[in-house]
């Protein structure tokens, strides 16, 4: 297995730390270990009382009973934690996938969900999102893929990067086209609280016998550097991801499970507040894309913080980005990162005043920049 370069990756770990302004993440404002203390009211004692102990490969049996309880059926023997839902992702797929498979994959997608699928020697049958369609998830596209060779189809409602999202008719219709092949559907969920005109979508394991759901506190929790994430999905393969991960991690620590396990009884203290300020936000980029509409073109998202703006006569933003990096200090993701070279990735759920600033300052570049 030979993974391919993340041009996502190599982009932000050049320029993630150093940027003035960051407009381009897709995740919501993060939190301090104060107010993450403050909010769940974890005491000093109780982190100075933690031993450094091994911890349960499956996960704590607390926490697992949490995250089935809010997101689950219930039942704590379908969940397994893990470092960010990036490590739940690629255990699930080493343990289904197989040479020769043929994988359902979104594009423009996100490199884990695509890339891996190829380097574990499988066939990614694309699941094109058009953006003169609005990005709109093309059903009857879906089924003219599906046949008895699809093992699994990998989607990401609301999707990153483009913000487009699906509702529970559509949930069911591509649970039916799985369904009638045996495919498993494997449902990163890592946006579902960050919805703005509908409830969000419920996990796919409640609905789906073979349905697997990925979640993390990296997006709408506003925690990415405590990486962590679960799956829920069948208990068997639990147990071959678990085989896997005895080579590798082989458990959380038990000080990010003790903090995920406050996160989660507080859970809506933590996404409430973000999702109001994303949504905020959102109008805000709304509104600077309909004054400009002779530079940009934009499908507002349905949901998570991130939005796939086409910059107008510019044929590839790589150039432009790196412009808008050194002369004026914002940081913006370029759409070939997620095979769409004309567009670039705008992120919008951190700090309002600095959003407001960042896109003057990318207005002012794209008024500058020489025209196709």
């Amino acid at each position: 297995m030979r993974l391919p370069s993340a041009p996502l990756e190599d982009w932000l770990r050049d320029y993630y730390f150093t940027a003035e302004i960051d407009i381009s993440a897709s995740g919501v404002q993060s939190y301090s270990m104060g107010e993450v203390r403050a909010i769940t009211g974890t005491g000093h004692d109780e982190i100075d009382a933690l031993v450094f102990d091994d911890g349960y490969s499956l996960g704590t049996p607390a926490v697992r009973a949490e995250i089935a309880r809010r997101y689950g059926d219930g039942d704590p023997g379908k969940v397994m934690t893990s470092c960010g839902s990036g490590e739940a992702i690629s255990l699930v797929m080493m343990s289904l996938l197989r040479p020769g498979d043929e994988v359902i994959v979104v594009a423009p997608g996100y490199h884990l969900l695509v890339d891996y699928v190829t380097a574990l020697g499988c066939t990614a049958r694309e699941w094109r999102l058009d953006a003169a369609q609005g990005f709109r998830p093309p059903l009857d596209d879906l089924a003219g893929l599906v046949n008895e060779r699809t093992r699994a189809i990998v989607v990401n409602f609301p999707q990153n990067p483009t913000g487009v999202t699906v509702g529970e008719d559509d949930m069911r219709v591509l649970i039916e086209q799985a369904r009638q092949v045996g495919a498993y559907l494997l449902w990163d969920a890592a946006f579902a609280e960050l919805t703005y005109d509908r409830a969000p979508l419920p996990d796919i394991s409640t609905r789906y016998e073979r349905g697997i759901g990925f979640g993390t506190f990296s997006k709408a929790f506003g925690l990415p550097g405590l990486r962590f994430g679960w799956v829920i999905g069948p208990a068997e393969v639990l147990e071959d991801c678990m085989r896997i991960k005895d080579y590798t991690t082989l458990h959380v620590s038990p000080l990010i499970e003790l903090l995920a396990l406050g996160v989660l009884r507080h859970a809506g203290a933590f996404v409430e507040p973000r999702l109001k300020q994303a949504g905020v936000n959102r109008e805000i980029v709304k509104d600077w894309a309909a004054s400009i509409p002779e530079l940009v073109a934009l499908t507002p998202p349905d949901g998570g913080v991130s939005a796939f703006p086409r910059l107008l006569g510019v044929a590839d933003t790589g150039d432009f980005c790196e412009e808008l990096f050194q002369r004026h200090g914002v940081l913006v993701i370029p759409g070939s990162c997620f095979g769409g070279p004309g567009h670039i990735r705008l992120g919008f759920g951190g700090d309002t005043d600095e959003l407001v600033t960042g896109l003057e300052r990318l207005t002012t570049a794209l008024t500058a920049w020489p025209r196709a």
